[in-house]
């Protein structure tokens, strides 16, 4: 009867450790793919009015109906049109960094 209970209890023990190890196992997986569902995937993709790369519209500056890859882009494009606009031309030949 002894032998019995000791079995038992080693039973119910490695038992409850192996339900333990499952649940971490699977937390572990679950916020594995939520990482995986939160990164984004693709996004709509603008390209910069100044130097024509193409950026995820999440990164991208917009301006006046134009989308821009950076700040300093942004000016210089505007800069730019400012010039135009006043009857000045600039260097065309100068755009990309």
């Amino acid at each position: 009867m002894n032998l019995l209970i000791i079995r038992l209890i080693i039973f119910a023990v490695l038992f409850f450790a192996g339900l333990k190890l499952y649940r971490i196992y699977r937390e572990w997986k679950l916020d594995r793919e939520r990482l995986d569902h939160d990164a984004p995937v693709g996004g709509q993709m603008v390209r910069c009015a100044w130097c024509q790369v193409h950026v995820p519209e999440a990164e991208a500056l917009r301006d006046k109906g134009d989308w821009f890859c950076s700040s300093a882009h942004r000016d210089r494009y505007l800069q730019e049109q400012k010039q135009e606009n006043g009857g000045n031309d600039g260097d065309q030949d100068d755009r990309h960094d």
